[in-house]
């Protein structure tokens, strides 16, 4: 059977635009803006028909804040201490239950100088600007959250209280990342912090290299084995001791060339991946590698080119690549396995492993569901309405077996398969 669900959005214009022949086919919904969508575009935005395995069904949907709307963001949920933390750009933080949706506390950034006096959380900002949240972490029972204006916070998981906050020189653009009672803050001016997760004192400042013409985003940190493991702008890995942020080794993973600024972009934007002793980064510019952790011998490296992260499940290394063509390549040795096209162009994000299936969403609000072994798309679901307003900017989240998407209009939905 052929299965695609047509978005709220979608049944909106069909009911109230049947002069203009708004319908819904097989091959995808179509909606008032497709009759002015140019050619290119409609080809891209036309689903073909699959052949369904089964049926997603939203669990339950709720609204955070305003979003992130069409900025740049990776702003993602985060799943810890059985509950769901969820954030949008302008400034809400918000505790969740993961099987209702329920909101257990909410916390807002963004409330500005009033008459009189100030909020203890916003006296980094003026009335009428925005947090600008870029990412937030989960650990040692604290949220961590890093705004584009250089401040950093640490709020109490179970009640949302701010316990400390900070500023850096720079914009923070990615998740922080946590251990050993350390938090590692990388930013977009190239330098890289460590802050103690307790007290929110700065321990250590590394400066890193900033080439003249970068992406805009930063590679997220990692942090295991005593290391602070970050991908740079001028396309290394590099691995910081995480007591001292003293640099113990990088390694080139890509080489600038062209005789253009913009042809010598070599960026590590996404957060590396620590499994077995062996680190996993993509750049932009075209080489996926695996690197010895204790080394940083490059084990081996493949041509793909990519800003999006990688994920990994078992021997399975996923990749998104820049024109949202899926892979799925062996990590030991960078074989490929599969590859699945059907979804080119429709700006995909990366694919997070949920059960037997990889799960991406794209550009128009849309979850596809693909299988782990053979690359077949099985389902999909229609979350954001079929609109590019409320497009899946962010990679799904496994929790429990459940999907939790996030929308770029501020909606988080929660979604499950048959069993």
């Amino acid at each position: 059977m052929f299965h695609k669900t047509c978005g709220r959005k979608g049944r909106f214009a069909r009911t109230v635009g049947m002069a203009l022949a708004v319908s819904m086919t097989m091959s995808g919904c179509t909606t008032i803006s497709d009759w002015f969508a140019d050619e290119e575009e409609l080809e891209i935005r036309r689903l073909k028909p699959i052949e369904a395995e089964f049926e997603p069904k939203i669990n339950w949907e709720r609204d955070i804040g305003d979003g992130v709307e069409h900025f740049f963001s990776r702003l993602r949920p985060v799943y810890a201490y059985d509950k769901l933390y969820a954030a949008d750009r302008h400034g809400a933080v918000v505790a969740m239950e993961p099987d209702t949706g329920k909101v257990i506390w909410q916390k807002n950034f963004a409330t500005f100088k009033s008459e009189g006096m100030m909020s203890s959380v916003t006296n980094l900002w003026q009335s009428g600007e925005t947090a600008r949240i870029g990412g937030i972490t989960v650990a040692d029972k604290l949220v961590f959250i890093g705004t584009e204006n250089g401040y950093v916070a640490a709020l109490d998981a179970e009640t949302g209280e701010l316990s400390w906050d900070a500023t850096v020189p720079g914009e923070v653009l990615a998740a922080p990342a946590v251990d050993e009672g350390i938090l590692v803050v990388n930013t977009g001016a190239g330098s890289l912090f460590g802050f103690s997760t307790r007290s929110g004192e700065q321990m250590w400042r590394h400066e890193g290299d900033t080439p003249p013409l970068t992406l805009r985003g930063i590679s997220g940190p990692i942090a295991s084995n005593g290391g602070a493991i970050v991908g740079t702008p001028t396309g290394k890995i590099q691995v910081n001791l995480i007591d001292s942020g003293v640099l113990a080794w990088e390694t080139a993973i890509a080489t600038p060339t062209g005789a253009t600024e913009l042809e010598r972009i070599v960026d590590i934007d996404t957060t590396p991946i620590l499994y077995g002793g062996t680190i996993y980064t993509v750049s932009y510019n075209g080489t996926l590698a695996a690197v010895e952790l204790r080394s940083g011998r490059v084990i081996w490296k493949r041509e793909y080119a990519s800003f999006r992260n990688l994920t990994l499940d078992g021997n399975k290394l996923f990749v998104v690549d820049n024109n949202s063509n899926v892979y799925a390549l062996d990590r030991r040795n960078g074989v490929e396995l599969w590859s699945q096209g059907g979804l080119k162009s429709r700006s995909l994000t990366a694919a997070t492993p949920v059960g037997e299936h990889v799960v991406v969403g794209d550009n128009w609000g849309f979850l596809h569901w693909i299988e782990k072994d053979g690359g077949k798309i099985v389902a999909r679901l229609d979350v954001g309405g079929d609109d590019e307003d409320d497009a899946i900017f962010a990679a799904p989240l496994n929790v429990n077996n459940n999907v939790i998407a996030v929308t770029r209009t501020g909606t988080v939905a929660s979604v499950s398969i048959p069993q």
